[in-house]
């Protein structure tokens, strides 16, 4: 796929589809129900979050550079389609297991945590 530019007539590549991106998005989909909804994301300079929710409400995640390679590589797998986070989203969302650890990294195994400092605690 090739955009043109207006002024000099020149091709430009489109964005580079990230091979092991789309297929662990493939992967995903087959994994959990054959279809999901992608929220892409952007996150600052770390690129575009491309948020996996699947048909058995199984959430998943790739980061890829930029916006254009985030919607092109929703766009390459079949059954996925971009979604916000609205309720028909959020309402099927179930987390793995463990899946708030892995996201709550290091604070997750913590047992004793400083006093709060705004005196509620």
């Amino acid at each position: 796929m090739t955009v043109e530019t207006q002024d000099s007539g020149a091709a430009a590549p489109a964005a580079a589809l990230p091979s092991h991106i789309v297929a662990s998005v493939r992967k995903f989909v087959a994994e959990h129900g054959d279809s999901a909804t992608a929220v892409i994301q952007p996150v600052g300079y770390a690129g575009v979050r491309i948020t996996l929710v699947g048909a058995d409400g199984v959430l998943g995640d790739e980061v890829v550079a930029d916006l254009a390679t985030a919607n092109a590589v929703v766009a390459a797998v079949d059954n996925v389609t971009v979604g916000e986070w609205e309720r028909s989203v959020t309402s099927i969302v179930t987390p793995r297991v463990g899946h708030w650890r892995k996201m709550a990294g290091w604070v997750a195994g913590q047992t004793r945590f400083p006093k709060a400092r705004n005196g509620l605690g």
